[in-house]
């Protein structure tokens, strides 16, 4: 679909049920309209080096994978996936008859009031939900399959890529502020040749797990038992992952929220109850893969403010990659 189909939809199109809200959030993959009841995601037709969404048939088999994966974890919330039809020009989510244009993924609406991070804004998080979140996950890595052939050093490429940012850093930032880049990168090539043994180690002992992949705040409602959503079902390899990586990305997260308590609340009660951090070095491994979050965090900002025409967007992703630049020097200061 196009944006002027979407925008079409969202004043003409017709929905499964009577619906007074139609309110449109758009990502860089996928258009989502909230409704009343149910929320209905339309995947874009795109092709990056890490998805492709470029056919009919890719796209219907991703939103059906979305779900298949996500009920893992979730019930009640993956309802199905909708044919979305023009006929006459007027165009409907599900029903029957005209030509099939597109498919949506249809989702019960949660309350956005009970999304993890507006909630620690608010100050409504309790050690006590920390505690049961870790228990959540815990008992998600243990039931999920186990990964035993991965290039453990793929990573490496993965935190380089950064340094594809620096010139526009640069410019934006200045270099002050842009020296830990350079210091982050070659302290991960040092960290992961050092450590390579230990990675494999990871590997056959079963740490490497098919997870969630996007596991942060956003991403987790407290209803008020913990209920983590929106996985990743367009990449395998995204998820496919340590879960020592996994975590990691939840109490960076957590860290940059300012609520490191709740971040060492949560990997204490975790590796209680999922023994993975078994050694001083797995200890200095989480915090790698800590600033490995930043790091992804940080290029992501960039991103974004590379590419929005918006004065005000630009300068609030410039902030926050500037935070997680100096979150990743503040991990590798407790590495040395």
């Amino acid at each position: 679909m196009t944006q002027k189909q979407i925008d079409n939809l969202l004043s003409h199109g017709d929905f499964p049920e009577p619906t007074g809200q139609r309110r449109l959030i758009t990502t860089h993959i996928s258009w989502v309209i909230v409704c009343d009841h149910f929320v209905y995601k339309i995947k874009k037709a795109i092709r990056y080096s890490f998805l492709d969404f470029s056919t009919l048939k890719l796209r219907k088999f991703f939103c059906e994978r979305e779900i298949e994966l996500n009920r893992r974890l979730t019930k009640g919330i993956y309802l199905e996936v909708l044919p979305v039809y023009i006929k006459n020009g007027r165009i409907q989510i599900g029903g029957k008859g005209g030509s099939i244009m597109e498919y949506a993924l249809k989702m019960r609406k949660m309350d956005p009031e009970k999304q993890m991070d507006l909630l620690i804004l608010h100050n409504k998080v309790q050690f006590m939900d920390i505690e049961n979140l870790a228990e959540c996950i815990a008992d998600f890595h243990k039931k999920t399959t186990v990964i035993h052939k991965k290039d453990v050093l793929e990573i490496k490429e993965k935190f380089n890529d950064l340094s594809s940012e620096k010139k526009f850093l640069l410019k934006e930032l200045g270099y002050e502020r842009c020296v830990i880049i350079d210091k982050a990168i070659a302290f991960s090539d040092t960290f992961l040749g050092k450590n390579e043994a230990l990675l494999k180690d990871r590997l056959k002992l079963g740490y490497y797990r098919d997870g969630h992949g996007d596991l942060h705040t956003r991403n987790i409602f407290l209803l008020p038992a913990p209920q983590p959503f929106d996985c990743i079902e367009f990449n395998d390899d995204y998820r496919q992952i340590d879960v020592l990586n996994e975590v990691a990305f939840l109490c960076m997260d957590l860290d940059a929220l300012d609520k490191k308590e709740f971040s060492e609340r949560f990997i204490d009660q975790y590796n209680k109850l999922f023994p993975t951090i078994r050694t001083p070095e797995e200890r200095r491994l989480f915090v790698y893969y800590k600033c490995y979050r930043a790091n992804v965090r940080a290029k992501v900002n960039s991103l974004r403010a590379k590419s929005t025409s918006n004065a005000s967007d630009k300068k609030n992703a410039l902030i926050e990659v500037q935070k997680y630049l100096a979150m990743i020097e503040h991990y590798l200061k407790a590495l040395e």
